[in-house]
């Protein structure tokens, strides 16, 4: 479990570190970090950081995310005042808590329409512009999501998140090469970004488990993604994973005639898809021990990841037997 922390929180929060970073609520807002002397005396006496207001918009989202509707307000009011609520930020958090507090489809429409009116006004409010494509996606209109993603990476073609939600959205309706496509968008801006090289692979993997070009092309990338991250359980899971798959597919296909795609992409070899299968076993391996060694939210892991980890391992030592 990752640490609750206010100023950098992890990128994937479980429910158990939201409700963690959420309670911290009460402890910030029982200090006003602006003082309430008129300016410019107000800026002598001020305790405010550029960290109080970026532990203040994290603890927004967790509250959100909690459910914790009146302390999400509380400190929304406390940024409006020192914003404003005309700024483009504060229009798209604002924007977030209706969001949070519409009960159905009908008040997710309302919200909408808002951000209709705001775009309207200001085109190039991104923040805003993203708000929508996440409404249009808890609505269901899917098609409409990707359409208004897609104009949006035209216009901002180096939005490496946008990139990463359009992928997204493509996956969920088993569009893969578009999906693919995006991702790898993604790693011209973010060529080191391990995450996004395990999701590619991922992608290979989903569009044909069965495919020895397909395959290739995951394992190549869940292998980049724990080279750049030698701790990466997700790399390791899925090279072990895909090296399983690709073994058998190897040995039957090395007498057979190869087609025009496989001609593009060379298939590695069985004895370093071996090879790799047995760095990757090894590695879950030491990682569920220093798991089960550690202290509780020590490890940096979930215990979802590990569950999964060891299952896998645990399927290997039921084959042999």
């Amino acid at each position: 479990m990752a640490h609750a922390n206010l100023l950098t929180p992890p990128s994937r929060i479980p429910p158990q570190t939201a409700l963690q970073l959420s309670q911290k609520a009460p402890l910030v807002l029982s200090s006003a970090p602006t003082s309430s002397l008129a300016w410019p005396l107000s800026l002598l006496f001020s305790r405010e950081t550029p960290e109080t207001w970026a532990i203040h918009e994290n603890l927004l989202l967790a509250a959100l995310r909690t459910g914790d509707d009146a302390a999400a307000r509380q400190i929304l009011d406390r940024l409006t005042t020192r914003f404003g609520a005309d700024n483009e930020r504060m229009v798209a958090l604002k924007g977030m808590y209706e969001e949070a507090l519409a009960k159905d489809d009908k008040d997710l429409e309302k919200v909408f329409n808002d951000y209709e009116k705001v775009l309207k006004d200001d085109p190039t409010n991104m923040s805003v512009r993203k708000r929508r494509i996440a409404v249009l996606k808890s609505l269901g209109r899917t098609a409409d999501a990707i359409t208004a993603l897609t104009v949006l990476v035209e216009n901002s073609p180096t939005d490496a998140e946008a990139w990463a939600e359009l992928s997204e959205l493509y996956a969920s309706t088993g569009a893969w090469g578009q999906a693919i496509f995006c991702l790898e968008e993604v790693l011209l801006i973010m060529p080191n970004a391990w995450s996004a090289h395990a999701q590619v692979a991922t992608l290979h993997y989903l569009s044909s488990s069965t495919s020895v070009p397909a395959l290739t092309l995951a394992l190549r990338h869940f292998a980049r993604a724990v080279e750049l991250n030698d701790s990466y359980l997700r790399g390791y899971y899925g090279l072990k994973l895909v090296s399983q798959k690709l073994l058998p597919l190897l040995s039957e296909s090395s007498g057979s005639k190869r087609n025009a795609e496989e001609d593009d992409i060379a298939p590695p070899k069985p004895q370093s898809v071996q090879k790799l299968e047995e760095i990757a076993t090894a590695k879950l391996g030491e990682i569920v021990r220093q798991y089960s060694a550690s202290k509780q939210g020590q490890s940096g892991y979930y215990e979802a990841e590990i569950i999964a980890a060891r299952e896998l391992l645990d399927r290997d030592g039921r084959a042999e037997r």
